[in-house]
């Protein structure tokens, strides 16, 4: 069962745990939630890419013969790295304070409540010896503030996690997230050549070639199809940095882009068309990609999200088919082909804000819905 009150002092216990993301030292937080587990008698397993950044991999076996409960494993996941804290609090955001229905804290929101949820359901189904005929597992993750390398990427590149299912939790008000945008993060290096500033007609400015490539991108339309969930692409230029000194031309300028695309998009035109732009202005320049994550899509009739809908719907809330704007690690599983979507029970619109919070209601709901949901896949 449920324990309202074990679930709000877990939360609380959770968010006390400084693991902001960067410097990256999830490790004491990391410790607790593997006592936590196995306290509860269940296989644990700890899975480290980097020092003090621990993966808890935490298993409750089912009951089919050993490789067919393994093999259609139901996983849950949520991630337990934060943003930075950063200034300006009102509530003190490592102190889990209560008020007026909210806990506050940084990572209420995003995403330690989640993981309280799911903390709070290995619990009850273990003392409620719930018999479950899959496997379920519990991961929760490090690093998925800064591209999961050091979490669900090598997790699932190693084959550590193989579920025939993924549920990720890192999300608000259970919203029903099953299509998400691809992700490109690359920097344009442009070569211009020096001069004194007086003279700068000697030289060949980079900053001022880099401004006449920032316009004519932003102005550039990209082809796509309309997304029922999503909006049209983006691009954003996240950092610009160039020259040495005011009174010299400079001849470097590096640019940091953000582009986020729809499904049915092939980042390799995307790029063809960036690197079409920037010739029209140099021919020196060089593209350098950081990050590349695909779009994902899940039918919203598939049995899996079918069961998710009924079980909100029997806690009286109302499920959004939703769509993300910004990237989950659901599209990780996509090439695997595990199915994936993501829901969660934090508060829209304060994830990595000052004086983060999660409803207490919408927690204890969560927690039921989870527990509920677990056991309707489980007989799927």
């Amino acid at each position: 069962m449920i324990r309202r009150a074990r679930l709000i002092d877990l939360t609380q216990k959770v968010i006390a745990y400084n693991s902001e993301n960067p410097p990256g030292n999830e490790a004491a937080l990391g410790k607790f939630i593997e006592r936590d587990m196995r306290s509860l008698g269940l296989e644990v397993k700890i899975h480290s890419f980097a020092p003090k950044r621990p993966n808890i991999i935490a298993t409750l076996k089912g009951q089919l013969p050993r490789k067919q409960a393994a093999d259609r494993a139901i996983l849950i996941s949520p991630h337990y790295d934060t943003v930075p804290i950063g200034q300006g609090w009102k509530y003190p955001p490592l102190g889990g304070v209560i008020h007026q229905g909210k806990i506050y804290g940084r990572g209420a929101s995003d995403d330690k409540g989640n993981l309280a949820v799911c903390m709070e359901v290995m619990r009850s189904l273990t003392e409620d010896q719930v018999r479950l005929r899959h496997d379920l597992i519990m991961a929760a993750t490090a690093d998925e503030e800064t591209g999961s390398h050091q979490g669900m990427l090598p997790l699932l590149n190693k084959k550590i996690l193989r579920p025939g299912f993924a549920l990720v939790l890192d999300s608000d008000e259970f919203k029903v997230i099953i299509a998400q945008k691809g992700l490109i993060h690359l920097r344009v290096i442009i070569t211009g050549k020096k001069a004194h500033g007086a003279y700068n007609w000697l030289g060949v400015n980079a900053i001022e070639i880099a401004s006449r490539v920032i316009v004519k991108v932003k102005k550039h339309k990209f082809v796509y199809r309309r997304h029922p969930l999503l909006r049209p692409p983006t691009v954003n230029v996240g950092v610009i940095k160039g020259g040495d000194k005011v009174n010299m031309v400079a001849d470097h300028c590096e640019l940091a882009l953000d582009i986020r695309y729809l499904p049915g998009m092939d980042p390799r035109h995307i790029l063809k068309e960036l690197q079409e732009i920037i010739a029209t202005e140099t021919k020196k320049f060089r593209v350098e990609i950081d990050d590349l994550q695909y779009p994902y899509e899940m039918d919203p009739r598939h049995p899996l999200v079918r069961e998710y809908v009924q079980a909100v719907k029997a806690v009286s809330r109302r499920p959004e088919i939703s769509g993300s704007e910004g990237a989950t690690v659901i599209s990780f599983f996509q090439k695997r082909g595990i199915p994936a979507f993501a829901t969660g029970f934090g508060a829209t619109g304060t994830a990595h804000s000052t004086d983060e919070y999660i409803r207490i209601e919408t927690l204890v709901k969560g927690a039921a819905v989870l527990e509920d949901y677990i056991k309707r896949v489980d007989v799927l």
